[in-house]
C-alpha cells in the first residue's frame, strides 16, 4: 500500500515540477497541483484503507478489556507504581495459556452490548 502511495506522490511531484518550469505554468499553479491532486486524494485514500486496521484495533482492546476513550467520559488513569513495585514480578500465577482469545465474533459483540 505504501509503495503505490510513495509513487503516486513521486508521479504528482513531477506534475508540480514541470508545472512550475513551464513556460506558460507558475509556481503557484504547481503548489495547487501538488495539493489537490497528490496531497488531498493521497490523504483520503490512506485514510479509507486504514479503517479496517483501526477497526480490529478498537476490537482487539474492547476484547482485551482495557480502558479506551468512547466518548462518554475520560479514559481510566494508569496506575503508578514505585521503584520497589517494579522490581517485584508482575504476576504470581503461572501461566498456562488458557487465557480467552484476544479477538471475538461479532455476534458476541453484539450480544455483549444488548445485557444490561
Amino acid at each position: 500500500m505504501y509503495l503505490v502511495a510513495i509513487a503516486w506522490m513521486y508521479v504528482v511531484l513531477m506534475m508540480a515540477i514541470v508545472e512550475a518550469f513551464s513556460s506558460q505554468g507558475s509556481v503557484l499553479g504547481a503548489l495547487i497541483t501538488f495539493v489537490f491532486y497528490g496531497v488531498v486524494p493521497l490523504s483520503i485514500v490512506m485514510y479509507l484503507m486504514g479503517t479496517p486496521g483501526r477497526r480490529a484495533a478498537r476490537r482487539r482492546a474492547e476484547a482485551s478489556g482495557k480502558p479506551h476513550d468512547d466518548g462518554e467520559g475520560a479514559v481510566a488513569p494508569m496506575p503508578t507504581s514505585s521503584p520497589m513495585q517494579a522490581a517485584a514480578p508482575a504476576s504470581t500465577q503461572p501461566d498456562d495459556r488458557s487465557h480467552a482469545p484476544a479477538a471475538q465474533s461479532g455476534d458476541a459483540f453484539v450480544a455483549e452490548r444488548k445485557e444490561p
